[in-house]
């Protein structure tokens, strides 16, 4: 309370009762797997293709993460967190360079060769050209078995078109990054030899096993690594499947990784699991996997079958992919375009030549009733997601868009109401309460996101005297109850035609 002790006029700001709550985002996915280059175990924000490329690199054989995001993307994705794996998993303050099994100091960096580069990789630091270079320009080569492959004019201060880092990222040999807690300068004149990180054979990514895609909680690898990220709301592991198929992993470690998926958003409570039926199957073999081997019950995962084939630029050949990093990438299209709760179907997949096996009706429906969604070839409509269910045997929470309005909902009025916390616990707070989220429920109404001819059918808030007695008030608790009736889609539409005859006519004659 101001104190007014000199006569005059005073102008004071008053806060209003009003404090809307605002949607949260609902289409940031999360993608764990293999790649060119990058940091491994350390979610990694890319808004575009061109920013996947320059950190993760391109397209590379016997691998699904980066068509994936491609996919992603070009369905319509905004933003998504990636998640490398296969290589070294450090603390922060130990981050060597990704790719690395013996990372090289040059200065204020680290250098180190590719997964699969050549035992006989070396780098050299030479002096810049021209009569004196400034102090923080020089040369570096990278020489392959005593050959000089690569040659970069580079300078170790940042904010500058030719820093090291930035420069090193064309490279197919090696990788730089800066050391943590060290001071970028321009390294001594020098020559190092690298050593290859150990890759599986016949591919650029290192061997691993479900312990890879899991991680470790205090060291924040794998799905762990996630967890301190509020705004992802699903999670596709596309690479899971290319571990399969070369060996790294069986049936049991593919249903293992799964399993970690679903229960990590199941702790989150915000996000949704985009899983991937192994490949090769036919709609029996998928009935059986889904039935027998899985066995999943969630709410908080979906699975999506069959399999893409689109355009792969790295053989220059159509290839089959997973179809998770697409299907996300049309939930984004779909929240855009018309909200979070409308069931992301009956929406062209982007990118999609064709289907690993085209389904009839007959074989959808062995597979919709258990939850698998299907994508369908129509003829003249494209390739389409034809379905829109969880995993989950509990008939209120079937259909995917009410799995994700009620997280949108939820994660909306959890943010928006945090200016609650240690506010006098009485009527005006109540009522205030009451008013905000009344208001909030009413907007998402009247965008059709809740069933209901009026507000009063579509939702409730109750904030009052009723749900909090005194004691729960001495226990400095604020109880809220909200009740809403989300939209359902019409996933069957039946027209019931019979035949008309019209007898008034002759009762005229």
């Amino acid at each position: 309370m101001p104190s007014y002790l000199t006569p005059g006029v005073y102008v004071e700001e008053v806060q209003s009762g009003a404090r809307p709550i605002e949607g949260v985002g609902t289409a940031v996915a999360a993608f764990v797997g293999f790649a060119e280059s990058g940091p491994f175990h350390q979610p990694t924000l890319v808004t575009n293709w061109d920013q996947y490329v320059q950190t993760f690199g391109t397209f590379t054989a016997d691998t699904y993460l980066t068509p994936a995001v491609y996919g992603y993307f070009a369905n319509g994705g905004g933003a998504a967190y990636i998640v490398r794996i296969g290589g070294p998993a450090q603390d922060p303050a130990e981050q060597s360079v990704s790719g690395s099994a013996t990372p090289a100091a040059l200065g204020g960096f680290q250098v180190s060769a590719r997964p699969g580069a050549s035992a006989d990789l070396s780098v050299e630091v030479t002096d810049a050209e021209g009569e004196n270079p400034p102090e923080d320009r020089f040369r570096l080569l990278v020489r392959q078995a005593g050959k000089v492959v690569e040659t970069y004019d580079v300078s170790s201060r940042k904010n500058v078109k030719g820093y090291l880092v930035t420069q090193a990222r064309q490279s197919k040999l090696i990788e730089v990054t800066e050391q943590p807690g060290a001071t970028q300068t321009r390294p001594e004149n020098q020559s190092l030899s690298l050593a290859p990180a150990a890759a599986a054979p016949g591919t650029g990514v290192a061997r691993v096993d479900p312990a890879e895609y899991v991680g470790d909680a205090a060291a924040r690898t794998g799905f762990a690594g996630l967890e301190a990220i509020d705004e992802i709301t699903m999670v596709a592991v596309p690479d899971l499947m290319s571990a399969y198929q070369r060996g790294d992993i069986d049936a049991e470690g593919v249903k293992a990784v799964q399993l970690a998926v679903i229960s990590h958003c199941e702790q989150m409570g915000d996000r949704v699991a985009v899983l991937d039926t192994p490949p090769g199957m036919n709609a029996q073999r998928v009935r059986t996997w889904r039935n027998d081997d899985a066995g999943y019950d969630s709410r908080y995962a979906t699975v999506y079958y069959p399999w893409l084939k689109v355009f792969d630029p790295a053989t220059g050949q159509n290839a089959l992919v997973p179809p998770s990093g697409h299907v996300a990438g049309v939930w984004a299209r779909s929240d855009g375009e018309r909200g979070v709760h409308k069931a992301p179907a009956n929406e062209v997949i982007r990118g999609a030549l064709d289907l690993e096996i085209r389904l009839s009706k007959g074989e959808q429906d062995l597979l919709n009733p258990i939850g698998v969604n299907c994508v369908r070839a129509f003829p003249g409509r494209g390739i389409r997601i034809w379905g829109a269910r969880t995993l989950s045997s509990d008939p209120a929470w079937r259909y995917l868009n009410v799995r994700r309005l009620f997280n949108y909902l939820e994660e909306s009025i959890l943010l928006g109401t945090q200016w609650v916390v240690f506010e006098p616990n009485d009527d005006r707070l109540w009522s205030s309460i009451r008013r905000n989220v009344t208001a909030f429920l009413t907007e998402e109404w009247r965008r059709g996101a809740l069933f209901g001819r009026t507000a009063e059918e579509a939702f409730y808030v109750k904030c009052d005297r009723d749900n909090n007695p005194q004691e729960s008030i001495d226990l400095g608790q604020v109880v809220c109850e909200i009740g809403v009736a989300p939209v359902k889609p019409a996933e069957f539409v039946i027209f019931r035609l019979a035949q008309f005859s019209d007898s008034t006519s002759l009762v005229n004659e």
